[in-house]
Order: structure tokens, then sequence, then C-alpha cells
């Protein structure tokens, strides 16, 4: 049931401002490592202050990161970094109540399988879409529909709630791994990532891993006196579909419902640089799902094991091997702590907030995000937030707008139950 405070802050949710909101943010370009990322911190960091947030909008030192030891990588070049934190400030004895969510999306890819320009917002009866619609700027809006809500009613907090808005999460949680190294952190964190309706306790982790093909370069009309560093990937090729299957045997609980909940994938091919030569050398590049509870260090040494067998199997390969680098993002897997109390405050604050009869699923999922960073500093994480994963990344990104109100006012309930009120 909803006392009479949470109802007071409920009825403040403004789902016009919500959609405006919604509009506006999709409307800025924020493609990882942008300009772009920075002006839509500087944009959201004067919404918070307009909330009334302590805010903390500092330039994130990317030298001194990147020599820390546990950085997580990036893929994205990149001169600036910025970071943003809004801490409420009525506060007292309370615990703190961490919002999260990353501010970047990837790029729209081929712009002729959009109906339109993918950062103008086109909206359908109750769904917007656009790039970076549900990954993840419904999100953002939602955790600023909860804050303005809670200052509208005009509720002191006897705990604080602390808002995370990071870059760099699509490449490796730069922002994230920033932010906690400036010593913010809270008592426990809800990422609004789109999970359509469930609560993502657990991320699988993601490597990224190059792979470099020797041939030898010859003649098109003489290729008998080359080799194809083409024709010498595809055992290496089919070894590593081989190993995805072996590492996605006996998978946790929480993992069970995904078809594949370590994928090993190979994203982007490349050989050769002329069309009557022989390719001398073939890069593949990919990712390499780590499993819950795996070392990544781990997960790297079977991959490397994999091709150094499948080398050795093979005549040319044997004397001529593939070699095995790991750019760009590392993402480890992270959980949240079996039987902690945070999964029960969601589905209690959805089920009074929403009227969703607390049915909110628990389950993992099988990509990496900021989760495993959140978790890793021992702050109690997990994933609730509007949308569907499986249109992000794409040109059908979109999100209703309905579903975000719906995770804001859940938003809403849960924090003023963890943190309290004066």
């Amino acid at each position: 049931m909803l006392s009479d405070v949470e109802s007071a802050v409920l009825a403040e949710i403004d789902e016009a401002g919500i959609g405006r909101a919604l509009l506006e943010l999709i409307a800025v370009p924020s493609v990882t490592g942008s300009a772009a990322e920075s002006e839509l911190q500087h944009l959201l960091a004067g919404r918070l202050e307009r909330l009334g947030l302590d805010v903390d909008l500092w330039s994130m030192d990317l030298e001194a990161l990147r020599a820390d030891p546990e950085f997580p990588g990036t893929e994205a070049a990149r001169d600036e970094a910025w970071g943003l934190v809004g801490v409420t400030e009525d506060g007292g004895d309370g615990p703190t109540f961490v919002l999260q969510g990353h501010v970047d999306v990837v790029p729209p890819g081929d712009l002729d399988a959009w109906a339109g320009d993918p950062f103008v917002p086109r909206v359908v009866g109750d769904v917007v879409h656009g790039r970076g619609a549900c990954d993840m700027k419904a999100g953002l809006v939602a955790h600023l529909a909860a804050l303005a809500a809670i200052r509208a009613a005009g509720v002191r907090l006897r705990g604080r709630v602390g808002v995370h808005f990071v870059v760099g999460e699509e490449d490796g949680g730069l922002g994230a791994f920033g932010t906690l190294r400036r010593g913010h952190g809270g008592d426990a964190c809800v990422i609004t990532e789109p999970t359509g309706g469930a609560l993502v306790t657990a991320n699988a982790g993601a490597l990224t891993f190059r792979l470099a093909v020797p041939g030898k370069a010859a003649h098109g009309s003489a290729r008998d006196q080359g080799v194809s560093a083409i024709d010498a990937y595809v055992p290496l090729h089919r070894a590593l579909g081989r190993l995805e299957a072996e590492r996605n045997r006996d998978v946790h609980p929480l993992m069970a419902e995904h078809p594949i909940p370590y994928a090993l994938s190979v994203g982007t091919v490349r050989a050769g640089d002329w069309a009557s030569s022989v390719p001398d050398l073939l890069v593949a590049e990919g990712r390499l799902g780590v499993r819950l509870g795996e070392d990544p260090a781990e997960a790297r040494g079977a991959f490397e094991r994999c091709v150094a067998e499948a080398c050795a199997e093979d005549p040319w390969l044997r004397e001529h091997p593939a070699v095995v680098s790991w750019p760009g993002g590392q993402f480890a897997s992270g959980w949240l702590p079996e039987g902690h109390v945070l999964p029960g405050v969601m589905r209690g604050a959805y089920a009074d907030a929403v009227g969703g009869g607390g049915g909110l699923r628990e389950c993992g999922a099988p990509y990496g995000s900021d989760l495993r960073l959140y978790a890793g500093a021992g702050i109690p994480t997990l994933q609730f937030g509007p949308g569907d994963i499986r249109v992000a990344h794409s040109a059908r990104e979109s999100v209703s707008v309905t579903e975000v109100v719906e995770v804001a006012r859940t938003l809403v309930v849960a924090v003023l139950r963890t943190v309290g009120t004066k």
C-alpha cells in the first residue's frame, strides 16, 4: 500500500514533461567519444542544478585513468570526457540511493535503414523512435522525472539520492570507472538500462578480441604460389564456434533463458588490399562472452588456447600461427549478492506504484554493462529500465512513453522506501 507521502509524490509525475524531455535528449547525437557526448553532460548538469541538487561536473583526467591497472579499456577515440553527479542536499543519517545511466549512444549505422534522421525523434502514438530512445535516454528521463516529482512534492529525505550520469559505457565503462574513482558511491544502485519489465541482477562480461591471421601474397592468377589468409582463417572460425558451444554448457540459472548466454561473435573481418592479389593478412575482431563469476583472464586464456590448438592442427598455421590481442573494452561479469533486499524493494514499489502485482521476474543479461563496476565497488546494483534491449543498437530502436512513466513511478517509491523521509 502507498503511504500518503508516496501518493503525493506520484501525483507530481509530469507525464507530458517526460515526453518532452525524451525528445530533447534524443535530439543530441551523443555518440560515444563525440563532442555531443560532452554537450549532453552539460545539458544534464543544468537540469540537475535546476532540480536543486549539489552538482559535480568535472573534466576527467584521461591520462591518469588510462594508467590505472584496473582501467576497463575503451574503443572510441576521445580527447575529453566529463563526469556528472548530482546529490540531493536534504539528507541526514539515511542511506544513499544511486540512480545511474549512460549518456552515450552507438553510431546509427546505415542511415537508409532508418525511417528518417535517427537523431530527429519520431513519435508514433505512444512510441518514440530514434537512436538512443531506449539505450538509454528513456532511462535518464525516468531518473529526472522521479527526482522532479520528489522536489515538486516538497518531500525532505532522510538519506540522499545520487544521480550518476556517465559517458563511455558503450565502449568499456570509462565514465562509471572515473565516477567511482572520484569517490562517488552509495548503498544501493539502480541502472535504468532497457530490461523489458525484468529485474536484471547479473550481467555476463564481454572482451573485445583481435585475431591476425597471416597468409602469403601472390598474384591472383598464380594463387597456388601463395596462401590466402582468408582460407587460413576458416579452420579458426570453426574452432571458435566449437569454443562458444563448450562455454555455453551448464550455465548459471539466471542466464538459462538466453539461447546463447555467453556469445562469441566475430563482428568484423578485413583481408586483402587488391582484388587480383592473394591476401597475406586477415584481421578478425569480435567479442568473447565472459561467464558469471569467471575471471576475465581465464576467459582470455581459454580463447588463446583454442586458437593455438587450431593453429597446431593446420599445416600452414602451425608454422605461421595467428596472433591474438585484446584491444578495446573489457567487461567483467557482475551480479547482485544473492538474497539482497533490493529486488524485493523494486517489486514492492512496482506493484504499488504501477499495479504490477509484484510480478517483476529476475534474470541475468548476456551483455556487459556498468553493473559490474558498481558491484565491484561494493555497491549492490541491479538494472530496471524502460524499453527492450532487442531493439537497441538497431534502426528499430524505440521506447514507449508509458514504460518510462512506469519506471519513474517505481523509482519514486523505491527511493522513498530506501532513503526514508523526515
